[in-house]
């Protein structure tokens, strides 16, 4: 039995403490804040409550996988899942709407068609089709498996060209995509929000976020009762039942090294925890200066995604029903392009003091910089809103406004990770799983196979097998 610290108690280092636990290792996790889950948030006021991190879950197979493995209650048991549907509305610059419906390409094809005209469908079809091959020859390397000593294949791009017409050339970015083969700037604006939600500018995102798409509209979006919390609150709990310890206030500001390996732990304070192995959730400074940045390749390779991203979330209390054609989430896309507003209102009990009442998310990744005026840009971020909320104006009781700053503060990080993106030079590829520093692992949304809840979910699922397995670790199954 070995004795393993883990940093933070985000979804994916709680996932590997899970699993590292079942395995019979004595797991602790130290967390800097009061409490658990990371990005994924609740704040609750007068009777609302709303999910200040993601608000919607893809790719449930990471999270059911991790119940399995870890107990009896399948995740089922634990929370209540509902598919979502549609999966979205889209609300474009110019007033044209669209509602995309939950992982059914025909059904999507369908819908652009009535919205956009005749052939818009088809040239999304056509894309999703190549999306697919990126997809599969990515898969593996990319979700599945510990991410290679050598990751320069992995720095190619994989998106296929159209193989016919003038188009049979290089792709090298999402924006190209859009230009070359949907030819609709509503298309365009439709591809450009999967990279936008993650902060990556499309005009320079590879055309492997083609996958981004294609996994939500293969795979479905799906809601849990009660908010995303409810999720957090499901996975600490089976920590807990597989007698992982939970130390909170307790910052973690270095690693112990000894004889060229990790050792244990240096807490705020001075104080130290011998450990067998170390997993770091979170992206402790003094890791990421002397274990990711800093390594062998050089400070041209870069281990870690850099954006300087941040999510502004708007919590807005509503008097009235939601309408009876209301859906779950409407994406609001900006005039000339760039980050889209995501509306997110879920017909839940649990989230509003009654049904006279509504509860209302509003989201945005953007670059941040300092001084920037976050109350303005939330003046324009519900002025959006109201394009998908009839009368939101009219109906607002008050709003809370959450800013990257705030997040910093809760969890020590503000950037939003992104999944990890084959091309662009290997530029989006995140820190392996298993560090230059023999004993100290990587989890979590800012490692390998990058952000997002499955993706953190999965990296907890690789950290664990590094550790239990070996050398012999070829990825999950």
């Amino acid at each position: 039995m070995a004795r393993i610290v883990v940093i933070g108690a985000g979804l994916g280092a709680m996932a590997a403490a899970a699993r590292l636990a079942v395995a019979g290792h004595r797991v602790t996790v130290y967390e800097q804040g009061p409490t658990y889950g990371g990005a994924v948030g609740r704040y609750a006021r007068d009777g609302f409550a709303f999910d200040t991190g993601p608000g919607l879950l893809h790719l449930p197979a990471v999270y059911r996988d991790l119940f399995v493995k870890t107990g009896k209650e399948p995740l089922e048991e634990c929370v209540e899942l509902t598919q979502v549907d549609p999966a979205a509305r889209h609300v474009f610059a110019d007033g044209t709407r669209v509602d995309l419906p939950n992982a059914s390409r025909a059904g999507t094809v369908a819908a652009l068609d009535a919205a956009l005209g005749a052939g818009a469908g088809e040239r999304w079809g056509d894309f999703l089709t190549r999306a697919r091959e990126a997809w599969d020859r990515t898969r593996r390397p990319l979700l599945e498996e510990p991410q290679p000593a050598d990751p320069a294949p992995l720095a190619r791009e994989p998106y296929p060209a159209p193989k016919a017409g003038l188009l049979r050339r290089p792709t090298r970015t999402l924006a190209q995509v859009g230009a070359r083969e949907l030819r609709d700037p509503r298309l365009a604006a439709l591809l450009d929000a999967y990279a936008w939600a993650y902060g990556f500018d499309p005009a320079g995102t590879p055309a492997s976020a083609a996958v981004l798409p294609y996994m939500e509209q293969t795979f479905g979006s799906w809601y849990v009762a009660g908010g995303l919390r409810a999720l957090a609150d499901a996975v600490y709990e089976r920590c807990r039942k597989r007698r992982v310890e939970f130390v909170f206030d307790t910052p973690v500001v270095d690693v112990l090294e000894k004889d060229g390996r990790a050792v244990g732990v240096r807490l705020d304070g001075g104080g130290e925890v011998a450990a067998d192995h170390v997993v770091s959730g979170a992206p402790v400074p003094a890791l990421y200066r002397d274990q990711v940045v800093e390594w062998e390749r050089g400070e041209d390779w870069p281990r870690h995604q850099v954006l300087g991203t941040g999510r502004v979330t708007v919590c807005l209390a509503l008097r009235g029903a939601r309408e009876a054609d209301a859906v779950h989430r409407t994406v609001v896309h900006a005039e000339g392009g760039g980050p889209a507003v995501t509306v997110l209102r879920p017909d839940d009990p649990a989230l509003r003091p009654d049904a006279d009442h509504e509860a209302v998310t509003v989201t945005a990744t953007v670059r941040t910089a300092p001084g920037q005026e976050w109350e303005a840009f939330a003046d324009r971020m519900v002025e959006a809103a109201g394009r998908a909320v009839p009368g939101l104006r009219d109906r607002l009781l008050w709003r809370h406004v959450r800013t990257p700053e705030d997040v910093r503060r809760d969890t020590g990080a503000a950037e939003v990770p992104g999944p990890a993106l084959a091309g662009a030079g290997g530029r989006l590829l995140p820190a392996a799983n298993r560090s230059p520093l023999p004993g100290l692992y990587f989890a979590g949304g800012w490692s390998h196979p990058g952000g997002g809840l499955a993706h953190a979910g999965m990296s907890g699922a690789l950290v664990a097998g590094l550790i239990v397995e070996g050398a012999d670790f070829r990825g999950s199954q």
